[in-house]
């Protein structure tokens, strides 16, 4: 049984379905572990919560973690507190290299967080991070969410207007390519231009786009959809003229994405996952391509919404009619090539 502390586990079960395409190789190239998070529905989500999420029906092979800001150091210079995320994931990912725990390879990819403001001084982190990975360091993330109306307040990483145009940010940004790291790109939809340009300024960077560029849908931009969806296809389409931008599928169930999943009496089916999300997936697929396009579990904030099978299934019933070569890259491959399995 799963040990997680949800306060909507009871919720979630609601609804249980049994994993479709059980076979299918699976990198879930996009979770974390985080401890004390009662700001959440999910407290905390470690190892064996991650676990009994994987092993309940998927063919779950490996995941990369994303950083969360958990386990900061509590001492040292403030820039380099970011270290020890890197280090307690990387236990996580040792003990899960013994076997001990099944056949998935976890957190076999590390993202971290650096303060690419910091500009130059911030290759020193990335050093620091990549000597604390054990040869999974991958790349990090700096949220850059912002948008003007100023409904969703800032993020921790008191990110501003037009941040990744800013000088100092590119000059930290500029630190990447050479340590063959990638950048998670994790903005709001107004900021998918800048996601472009930014792509454009550092074309030998990966940039990984999450969360489809987080298309909003509550507050100022509630019963707006298809007005948002029209910018937001458009913009989409441009972004994946960049060839060194690949896309994550998923972390479309939060609260901030106006599907209002947790306001339901029972959480959703796959069915009604997929419907209500698809058209996303499907220009997204349409734009990059299989091969530059991975599903993506964002767990456990998407716990918000639903349960690790159900969310799954509602990728594989999108992906019915799929070739196997298409299903291998969206499932796996794609992600294995970005973060270097």
């Amino acid at each position: 049984m799963p040990t997680v502390d949800s306060t909507n586990k009871e919720w979630i079960d609601k609804t249980v379905e049994e994993a479709l395409e059980p076979d299918l190789p699976i990198c879930d190239p996009h979770h974390h572990f985080w401890e004390f998070r009662y700001e959440r529905p999910v407290h905390h989500y470690l190892l064996d919560d991650l676990l009994a999420d994987i092993n309940a029906g998927h063919n779950i092979v490996s995941t990369v973690f994303i950083e969360c800001a958990a386990m900061y150091r509590k001492d040292g210079p403030e820039e380099m507190r970011v270290v020890g995320e890197v280090e307690f994931v990387n236990g996580i990912a040792a003990m899960s290299a013994s076997g001990l725990y099944g056949d998935a390879r976890i957190a076999a990819g590390i993202v971290g967080h650096a303060n690419l403001t910091l500009g130059s001084a911030v290759g020193a982190v990335l050093d620091a991070q990549i000597a604390a990975g054990g040869g999974r360091f991958r790349g990090i993330r700096h949220i850059v969410t912002w948008e003007e109306t100023g409904h969703f307040p800032p993020p921790r990483t008191n990110s501003g207007p037009r941040l990744m145009l800013d000088s100092k940010f590119r000059e930290g940004f500029s630190e990447l390519g050479p340590r063959d790291l990638s950048f998670e790109a994790w903005c709001f939809h107004p900021q998918l231009p800048e996601v472009a340009d930014l792509a454009r300024a550092f074309p030998g960077t990966t940039i990984v786009l999450d969360h489809f560029g987080g298309p909003l849908g509550v507050g100022p931009y509630a019963d707006r959809r298809d007005e948002i969806f029209d910018s937001w296809s458009r913009n989409i389409t441009d972004l994946a003229t960049c060839p060194n931008v690949v896309a994550k599928l998923g972390g479309i169930n939060m609260d901030l994405n106006g599907f209002g999943w947790h306001e339901r009496e029972r959480s959703p089916t796959s069915v009604e996952l997929m419907e209500a999300t698809r058209r996303y997936y499907e220009h997204t697929i349409d734009a990059f391509g299989p091969d530059r396009c991975m599903f993506e579990s964002n767990f456990p904030v998407d716990m918000i919404s639903c349960g690790y099978v159900v969310l799954w299934n509602s990728f594989k019933r999108l992906t019915a009619n799929y070739s196997d070569a298409e299903k291998a890259a969206l499932y796996h491959d794609s992600a294995a090539r970005v973060y270097r399995l």
